[in-house]
């Protein structure tokens, strides 16, 4: 039995981007991230699993409690990756992050970046 524990669709409004104009004032990143589990067939406590809540707080803390703006959203991933890694149920991180005003030349289409991270 494989285990997936997800939050979709959280949106964080924040002062990051490549441009500097983009650190002026808010704007929308959309957060999915989903794990695989580690665990056996059954998961009876929540020292078994990991919290959705805890991937909240995950990305609430790399988006709102960053030190400087971050300029690309891969590292916003991987900081998101660096968080969530520390407990030790989760196999495997998917994490989309869709950024819909996103500075581009036209109008039209949705930026977004996705990795999938195994524990080694």
């Amino acid at each position: 039995m494989e285990w997936s524990v997800g939050l979709e669709a959280y949106e964080v409004n924040a002062v990051h981007g490549w441009y500097d104009e983009e650190h002026q004032s808010p704007q929308p990143f959309v957060f999915t991230v989903w794990a695989t589990l580690s665990a056996g067939e059954r998961i009876e406590d929540l020292e078994s699993t990991l919290n959705y809540a805890d991937i909240q707080i995950a990305i609430d803390e790399v988006m709102l409690e960053a030190a400087e703006p971050i300029r690309l959203m891969e590292d916003m991933a991987q900081r998101v990756i660096d968080h969530l890694s520390a407990n030790q149920t989760v196999a495997t991180l998917s994490i989309r992050i869709e950024k819909p005003e996103a500075p581009l030349p036209r109008p039209g289409g949705l930026p977004v970046i996705e990795v999938l991270w195994h524990r080694a």
